[in-house]
């Protein structure tokens, strides 16, 4: 009677969704965001990156928004907005404020939010869990 079994619930699955979803469309929004001609000259002049790098930097937050969105590859897709977060809140805005100008808070939950992602899964209303041929641990 004390045993928590709020994990075998369709709330469970649905609030799977919303985070995978949510955290997806935040990151295909800021993915598109940084395929405007104005992108290059925050990656040239601020982090001194080559102007070559903003198709790249984009996909890789494109590519695993849309991957979350749907629910296939969650697991790998999280684990690589992680990294990107890591260097959202340590190269690009020094961890020098959590909050503020320059603060890296919204940084963090997504942070946060990925890894949930990835310890969770993708839940039950994905197309990884439709499919079922996709190997458990790439879901």
């Amino acid at each position: 009677m004390t045993d928590a079994i709020i994990n075998k619930t369709r709330l469970n699955d649905i609030t799977n969704f919303g985070l995978r979803a949510s955290v997806g469309v935040i990151f295909l929004a800021h993915g598109l965001g940084k395929l405007n001609p104005q992108f290059i000259g925050f990656l040239t002049g601020q982090l001194g990156f080559a102007p070559e790098m903003q198709i790249p930097i984009a996909l890789a937050e494109i590519i695993p928004g849309i991957l979350l969105i749907t629910g296939i590859l969650t697991r790998v897709s999280a684990s690589m907005l992680c990294v990107i977060m890591l260097g959202a809140i340590f190269y690009v805005k020094k961890a020098t404020n959590l909050i503020g100008q320059g603060g890296y808070e919204f940084d963090l939950i997504l942070l946060a939010a990925s890894l949930v992602i990835i310890t969770a899964g993708p839940g039950k209303i994905s197309l990884a869990q439709i499919i079922k041929k996709l190997p458990s641990y790439l879901h």
